[in-house]
């Protein structure tokens, strides 16, 4: 019985670290995600800063990527950016695969 309690014990880690890694990515993701957007809304310094913050926040609003997706998407057509939700889950996807290279690297 004591391998088995031992055997779910890993499992039970493996599971809680897989989970860590995937928040920490996700979280790298989008705020190069927000630099991104930051850039081509014009901003730069503090607010590009600010901006990408408020793009890592924005994910704890609901389940999912379409928060982080919604809020990226509307504030950049609301500044004349052109662009489409298809063209902007690419750009996440994209930047996820960044993401995990750099904490890869770390």
């Amino acid at each position: 019985m004591s391998n088995f309690n031992e055997r779910e014990k890993s499992f039970e880690n493996k599971y809680k670290h897989d989970q860590e890694l995937q928040f920490k990515v996700t979280a790298r993701r989008n705020r190069l995600l927000g630099d991104w957007a930051a850039g081509e809304l014009g901003l730069s310094g503090a607010a590009a800063a600010g901006y990408a913050k408020d793009v890592v926040s924005s994910d704890f609003e609901r389940v999912g990527d379409d928060d982080v997706l919604q809020k990226v998407l509307g504030d950049l057509t609301a500044k004349g950016v052109a662009m489409d939700e298809r063209r902007l889950r690419k750009r996440m996807d994209d930047l996820l695969v960044e993401a995990k290279a750099q904490l890869q690297k770390e």
